[in-house]
């Protein structure tokens, strides 16, 4: 069995420019401070095209005629023309009809499932801010080739696949590719990829890989090649052949009798073709597209969506679901966990503190998760004379709170070894620290220490917050009733290894996650080692669009019949690929 190459953006053809020095890789592309010229671009533009995903343009009604040939269409149609020779004209009228009924039916199908392409393509970005000749221009995303010098800020769409040149790092947004909605540090000589969005900082960048050489532009491609034959339609096409072949023994059998006998041959031709237009199952897939039908109303008013028919069939025969994490699993929102508090510190205390340093209106997610901890702890008798809001280069928030009696203090919350270096005594508690830290990242956590001055103006470590995403409170059970009608769940997420188990513990799904790097380690470069490495793991972490494909590639090739969960661009193509791709709620189309 052969298995497909597996690319991410740190093992791609393209991102392999990317992953060059920052010196070779502006050598290789002839980089040059003040920007491409005019005629450089031109050149490149009709090198490498324009920077946009290609969608192939189907003329509606070829793809409407096209719904008359196939396996099903033709039994139908030849019952039809048979019908036709022995003149049967009310039968041929009616399976003319049926074959009408089925062929919109399939053909409004496909129309719908074509939006898939157009649905990513709102996810990139329109325009660009380039340097060309000198000058910083506004040009459509579109225009840019490789080489290119672009700049990124705050709340910007990454345009292109890109290197990042000298400056402060920034915060980007990552979850087109990986699913996970908490935003990732970058610095200069880091890569961001095409669809991404810069939640903090601003930065200039170096253009290597646009349009569909983008690691988007790769999820897009993959989007548009997957098709799947659906068990269901194997199912059709098998109780059709059977019937027909069982009628072609009969007709075979009754001109040899009728030829031994002496029968007229007019009669017993006539014959045979009416019994030849009653074993084609003409209605069938008529029938069963309308008991289909049915069953998407009654699950629709249990607010389940059907966009595919043949869906509902195969959702009755999964027995593998692969579901992502954030937001199927858990409950996609930040949450506090039990605090490491520094002697003499209450979590009344450190909470209070977190809370006067956050901050709702930024709307970051932190901060909305302290804003949302215990409620007995608020801002009430305590007036905010300043604060710093969060950015890349300082790692922390800072407030100035005055209170209800005329004294000033500062609480500070932010990376924890940040923190820990505005106090004076940071040398004698840092151990204790780190091992804090350290039990929390073993489970996935992400710590967040949080300070405060005292009287005298100095600052005090109060202790370490943990943030993670809970698991929905129902999403145990779930799983448990899943498992006992024989359907196992891997968890697939991109997201690290620890959180990928610590969520796999707490939802009891079993331990044995693999990390998608392995896929591309030398130990594992047989294509069965790696099948077999899918087919025995209970989940998969830090996974990119292409491993989430492969994977249920690579179960459905083993016999499965693979259901896919996700809510993201990021799991278009697994969702497609699969035999029943389910979107959670409040899901991209």
């Amino acid at each position: 069995m052969t298995t497909a190459v597996l690319t991410t953006p740190e093992h791609s053809d393209d991102s392999q420019l990317g992953d060059l020095p920052l010196d070779e890789l502006q050598h290789e592309l002839k980089f040059r401070p003040d920007g491409l010229d005019p005629q450089d671009v031109q050149q490149r533009l009709a090198k490498f095209g324009p920077n946009e995903l290609a969608e192939e343009k189907v003329n509606p009604l070829l793809k409407l005629l096209s719904s008359f040939w196939g396996p099903i269409p033709w039994m139908i149609e030849v019952a039809a023309v048979l019908s036709a020779l022995v003149r049967h004209w009310a039968d041929f009228a009616i399976i003319l009809t049926l074959l009408v009924v089925n062929a919109v039916v399939g053909f409004w199908e496909e129309f719908q499932a074509g939006n898939a392409i157009a649905a990513l393509k709102a996810k990139l970005a329109l325009g660009a801010r380039v340097k060309r000749g000198g000058q910083w221009l506004s040009v459509p995303a579109r225009e840019l080739v490789p080489g290119d010098v672009i700049r990124v800020r705050l709340g910007d769409t990454v345009p292109a696949d890109a290197r990042l040149l000298e400056g402060d790092s920034v915060e980007v947004d990552q979850s087109a590719l990986t699913g996970e909605s908490l935003p990732v540090t970058r610095k200069a000589g880091e890569s961001v990829y095409s669809g991404s969005i810069i939640r903090q900082g601003e930065i200039d960048a170096l253009v290597y890989g646009t349009g569909t050489n983008t690691y988007f532009g790769r999820t897009a491609h993959l989007v548009e090649s997957a098709h799947t034959t659906s068990h269901f339609q194997k199912a059709v096409l098998k109780i059709g052949d059977f019937l027909i072949i069982v009628a072609v023994v009969l007709v075979v059998l009754i001109l040899l009798v009728a030829l031994f006998r002496g029968d007229p041959i007019t009669e017993t031709l006539q014959f045979a073709l009416v019994l030849t237009v009653a074993a084609i199952p003409v209605a069938m897939p008529t029938v069963l597209s309308v008991t289909m039908a049915v069953g998407a109303r009654v699950l629709a008013r249990g607010q389940a969506i059907v966009s595919r028919l043949a869906a509902i069939e195969e959702l009755a025969g999964i027995d593998v679901l692969c579901s992502d994490k954030t937001g199927t699993l858990t409950q996609n929102k930040l949450t506090l966990g039990d605090p490491f508090l520094m002697g003499g510190v209450t979590s009344e205390q450190i909470l209070q503190a977190a809370r006067l340093a956050s901050r709702a209106e930024d709307q970051d997610a932190i901060d909305q998760a302290v804003l949302a901890g215990r409620k007995e702890t608020s801002g009430e008798g305590f007036h905010l004379v300043h604060f710093q809001p969060f950015d890349p280069v300082h790692k922390r928030t800072e407030a100035t709170v005055r209170e209800s009696g005329g004294a000033e203090f500062k609480t500070s919350k932010g990376a924890p070894q940040v923190i820990l270096d505005l106090v004076p005594d940071a040398d004698a508690i840092r151990s204790h620290v780190e091992e804090a830290i350290g039990r929390f990242a073993a489970r996935g956590f992400r710590s967040l220490g949080v300070a405060q001055t005292d009287e005298q103006g100095q600052w005090r470590f109060l202790g370490v917050l943990p943030l993670y995403d809970p698991p929905r409170k129902d999403s145990k059970a779930t799983i448990a009733t899943a498992r006992k009608m024989g359907c196992a769940v891997k968890m697939v997420t991109g997201d690290q290894l620890a959180i990928g188990r610590e969520i796999a513990t707490q939802l009891d799904m079993g331990r044995n996650l693999v990390d998608a790097k392995v896929f591309h380690e030398t130990s594992y470069h047989k294509a069965s080692q790696v099948d077999e490495l899918i087919e025995q793991a209970d989940g998969f972490a830090q996974v990119y669009p292409e491993h989430k494909f492969h994977i249920v590639d690579v179960l459905q090739k083993h016999g499965h019949i693979v259901g896919m969960t996700g809510d993201g661009v990021n799991d278009a193509p697994a969702l497609k690929k699969a035999d029943c791709g389910i979107a959670v709620s409040g899901a991209t189309d």
